[in-house]
């Protein structure tokens, strides 16, 4: 059986040298990112849309306006992406399909 995934969501919010955030910034988006796939059930293997992976990165090359994610396989990157915006970005882009314009930062294409 293999494991269907729906989104892969990468931040980068605690690196080592954090030139993009404030690294206590960085630890709270990552706690609540946690947090809220737990809590709207994203990690769940039945689910039918498929499971959500999350990934905290050292770094994604952008090195302002952070914390950022990428979330894949959409290309889209997030910037600001404090706790408080987490959940938004869940539920509006991950969940409804629709990604938070005002808040992306770069759009990379899917090939």
């Amino acid at each position: 059986m293999s494991l269907r995934v729906s989104h892969h969501l990468l931040l980068c919010a605690t690196a080592s040298k954090a030139a993009c955030c404030n690294p206590d910034v960085g630890k709270a988006s990552w706690a609540r990112l946690k947090e809220m796939v737990k809590q709207l059930d994203l990690e769940n293997v039945e689910r039918p849309e498929g499971v959500v992976l999350r990934s905290k990165v050292d770094c994604l090359r952008i090195c302002s306006d952070g914390p950022i994610m990428l979330i894949w396989p959409d290309g889209i990157w997030y910037g600001g992406v404090s706790a408080e915006r987490i959940e938004a970005i869940l539920r509006e882009h991950v969940i409804g399909g629709q990604p938070r314009e005002g808040w992306i930062i770069r759009r990379t294409a899917n090939k």
